[in-house]
């Protein structure tokens, strides 16, 4: 193995603590080019497709890749807006808030957005921050609940990163947040703004994304982890178990996904006499194609056309200021313990202990 030439290091400067916000990614335009090669990076991935390669590379490049970025352009074209991808544009949003918030509170800390599949890569990401002297990284995936297919997936390409550099950074991970006090606070907040405005629905109906149904038994705690966000979210709202349905989207193949599926249990709950729901995808923290396209599009259609009357779909956390308050409180705790304060390397004994540790190296040799 070759290992990536280090970049120049100066003796003595201080070392930087940064903060990778991780999301799923997104394809560049809303084109089948531009979908072919973000699908062919995602799908490609072991951790999102547990089929054998010998059996899924010839499905996927012989049929997938050639049928369905044609397809899934058209959906990302119906969602794209001025600014680009939704998802892009929240998650550099979320990355700029969170950057202000940990500086509000004292900290040197600088907060970078990646993508786990397309651009800015977490590779690239990574290179930008080691050239900058970041020798600390926190990875702070965007997915609150745990799946090995996305929260692994991330630490997956941090890994694959880090085995070809020489001077190993620093790292931390968070792999879940499902629980947080703030991140439900934030969910509640949102329902309660949007009863305000709009009048309270007799069903408040949580789609999360769905993973393969064998997942559950091979050990992943995502089922559960939406389970207990959706509880802890209803118990915040002071609603009943009757009142919240909990469910599943975004099927791929023909196994079997968790359930129950997202459109249609609305489709049942329409045709069983539900004129009025309110829907939230409490698990996607960025608006993005699963929640604007196939929820408040798609999603919308189906329970109209089964004879429902009113469907209101809650926009996810994006830059809700309790959200990056919670954001900021989630990585605050697991930065505990590294020198972050900002003036820490501003006092007198820090610059004296920069300086004798610049002069020892010269001495020793070191160009500089």
């Amino acid at each position: 193995m070759t290992f990536q030439t280090e970049p120049a290091y100066r003796h003595g400067s201080d070392s930087r603590t940064a903060v990778l916000l991780v999301n799923l990614g997104t394809p560049d335009a809303p084109t089948a080019a531009a979908l072919r090669r973000y699908l062919a990076e995602f799908l490609s991935d072991p951790r999102v497709v547990e089929i054998p390669p010998i059996v899924w590379k010839p499905l996927l490049h012989g049929i997938i890749l050639r049928v369905r970025p044609a397809k899934s352009a058209a959906k990302y074209a119906s969602i794209w807006t001025p600014q680009g991808s939704p998802l892009a544009h929240w998650t550099h949003q979320q990355a700029s808030l969170l950057d202000t918030a940990l500086r509000a509170r004292g900290l040197d800390v600088t907060v970078r957005p990646a993508m786990r599949y397309g651009n800015p890569s977490v590779a690239s990401v990574l290179d930008e921050l080691k050239s900058q002297g970041v020798q600390r990284v926190l990875v702070l995936p965007l997915y609150p609940q745990y799946a090995a297919a996305t929260t692994a997936s991330a630490q997956d390409a941090v890994m694959a990163w880090a085995g070809r550099q020489r001077r190993m950074p620093e790292w931390r991970f968070v792999n879940h947040y499902h629980d947080h006090a703030g991140y439900i606070q934030a969910l509640a907040q949102k329902v309660r703004t949007h009863w305000a405005a709009h009048g309270r629905s007799p069903k408040l109906l949580l789609s999360f994304h769905g993973v393969p149904e064998r997942s559950l038994h091979l050990g992943d705690p995502y089922h559960c982890e939406c389970y207990k966000t959706a509880r802890l979210l209803r118990q915040a709202l002071g609603l009943s178990e009757s009142e919240v349905v909990v469910t599943f989207q975004s099927r791929f193949g023909k196994a079997k996904w968790l359930e129950p599926y997202t459109e249609p249990t609305l489709i049942a709950m329409a045709r069983e006499g539900t004129e009025r729901v309110d829907v939230m995808c409490p698990g996607f923290t960025s608006d993005c194609l699963e929640t604007l396209e196939e929820i408040s599009q798609e999603a919308r259609e189906a329970f109209l056309d089964a004879g429902g009357k009113t469907f209101h779909y809650i926009p996810c956390l994006n830059d809700e200021p309790l959200w990056i308050d919670a954001l900021a409180s989630i990585a605050v705790a697991h930065l505990q313990g590294w020198p972050i304060e900002a003036n820490a390397g501003q006092t007198h004994e820090a610059q004296q202990a920069s300086a004798t540790q610049r002069e020892l190296a010269l001495a020793l040799g070191a160009k500089d």
